[in-house]
């Protein structure tokens, strides 16, 4: 591993072995900590990330749960910190999106989104934060829609701004254990998710983003590994906007 910034730390990434999240578990790793590899369905790809960082001559393990389940959030802060001794960072990017219009939700889809999107986080968070101790570190993905819904997102923005409300609140919560906690919301990111939505849009996504681009999973690990190190110590309860400036 090439880096020493985040050394003796321990991470559990949920939502690890794909996409966003194995961009985080490389960066982490790479950056010195062990890491927790979660994931809910992906076993061969979680396994393989572990291989891969413990070839680069890092520390990583891979552990299972679905945080939209009761009880698995908490299992899965748990096992890392038997496996690793202790438990300093937190980052969440399970998630699920699929967009529909209002005339096809219904209050299967709505528990759904909300128990993985919401209910994980909130329970994610509460885990990691009786099991870290001052200087503790806790990321959440938001999303841009977040601020601004397209039609048929509307149901999953909503799931995503209660994310960013509820970094808001329990920064407060937290602080005085100096336990930070903050999200990223991040714009259309190249994964799996969004093959779909870049392939349809993604020449107007480019034409109205400055930058000029579709953003990458690494643009969103490298303002993660900015907001569990130390030079992020300042800043708590707030929601990183990360879209490539789109208008």
């Amino acid at each position: 591993m090439s880096g020493s910034g985040l050394a003796g730390k321990a991470a559990l990434v949920a939502g690890g072995s794909r996409g966003i999240g194995a961009a985080v578990v490389r960066r982490l790793a790479s950056d010195g900590a062990a890491v927790a590899v979660g994931y809910r369905a992906a076993a061969a790809e979680a396994e393989a990330l572990v291989r891969e960082i413990e070839a680069a001559g890092g520390r990583a393990i891979a552990v299972k749960g679905d945080i939209g389940v009761d009880g698995d959030a908490a299992r899965m802060v748990r096992e890392t910190g038997e496996r690793f001794g202790r438990l300093d960072i937190l980052v969440n990017t399970a998630g699920i999106g699929p967009y529909r219009p209002l005339a096809a939700v219904d209050e299967a889809y709505v528990r759904q989104m909300f128990d993985t999107n919401v209910l994980g986080a909130i329970m994610l968070t509460k885990a990691a934060a009786d099991a870290m101790t001052a200087g503790g570190r806790i990321v959440h993905v938001s999303s841009r829609l977040a601020f601004s819904p397209i039609p048929t997102s509307t149901v999953y923005a909503a799931s995503k701004a209660a994310v960013s409300a509820m970094v808001h609140g329990y920064g407060k919560e937290l602080g005085g254990k100096g336990i930070t906690i903050n999200a990223v919301a991040p714009g259309v990111i190249e994964t799996d998710m969004t093959t779909a939505i870049i392939a349809e849009r993604g020449d107007q996504i480019r034409a109205t983003t400055p930058l000029g681009r579709i953003g990458q999973p690494d643009d969103i690990a490298g303002i993660v590994a900015f907001l569990v190190s130390d030079d992020s110590r300042w800043i708590t309860g707030r929601t990183i906007l990360a879209d490539g400036g789109l208008n």
